[in-house]
């Protein structure tokens, strides 16, 4: 659901100042014509914005270039203070990972993408370094496929309507039907294994953690990288995945 942008409750001057923050997740580093540019705003609103922040401490500027302070942490640790689930998965996680010897994760669905919300790393198998809220689109992930296969219908055309389809890898499923297809199998099985769509050379197998309602509220996965495993083996870790879930589960 897009947000009421038009309401007479929404603050159009907030949503900016969060919009600037939000720029300078692909490029710490920025100037002011550079911020202008990748927010669309003009280079006198975002010089009002970036001052302010600079102020409070959630920016600091260096010659011509800003950069966000570790200050701007409080907004996302916040929310995960306010997580009952967080607090729960972390003790999960560091179990199954030894009990795997592979790296875990949770993640829940954030518009188009997944989430990172907790993360048990043993050896890194990924160029990409998958911290606490790392985001990645949802298609081309094993929890994302979870999450999604346990949204409804309506929400589910939703994503479609807003999610940018296209390749990560030359792997990476992005046809719409076959996609609605595999969330369908997924649906059905209860879980997802993905195959080299989000990083050559990385498999991931995710499984749902449903809250008492039966709702899917995030999804929990363990990687392995395919020389060491192959693919089809990655249903023998299904058992010690699922059982850890039902933990997280049961405990909601």
């Amino acid at each position: 659901m897009q947000p009421a942008t038009n309401s007479a409750l929404f603050v159009q001057s907030f949503a900016r100042g969060l919009e600037v923050i939000e720029s300078f997740g692909q490029t710490p580093r920025m100037t002011l014509t550079e911020v202008a540019e990748a927010t669309g705003l003009s280079r006198a609103t975002v010089r009002r914005f970036v001052h302010t922040l600079v102020s409070l401490g959630y920016m600091r500027a260096n010659d011509k270039h800003f950069a966000l302070t570790p200050k701007v942490m409080n907004l996302g640790f916040a929310y995960l203070a306010s997580q009952p689930l967080v607090e729960l998965v972390d003790p999960v996680l560091a179990n199954l990972s030894q009990e795997l010897g592979q790296s875990t994760s949770v993640s829940v669905l954030d518009g188009t993408d997944v989430v990172y919300i907790a993360r048990q790393e043993t050896t890194s198998i990924m160029r990409i370094n998958i911290t606490v809220g790392t985001r990645f689109p949802a298609y081309a992930t094993s929890m994302g496929r979870v999450l999604l296969a346990g949204l409804e219908a309506e929400k589910l055309d939703e994503y479609f309507a807003a999610a940018d389809l296209t390749d990560v890898t030359d792997r990476t499923l992005t046809d719409e039907a076959a996609l609605r297809s595999e969330l369908g199998q997924i649906r059905k099985q209860g879980y997802a294994v993905v195959k080299e769509e989000l990083e050559v050379g990385l498999a991931s197998v995710a499984v749902p953690i449903r809250n008492r309602a039966g709702v899917t509220v995030a999804a929990m996965n363990t990687s392995v990288a395919v020389t060491s495993q192959a693919p089809e083996d990655l249903t023998e870790l299904l058992p010690p995945l699922q059982a850890a879930a039902d933990e997280v589960s049961n405990a909601l």
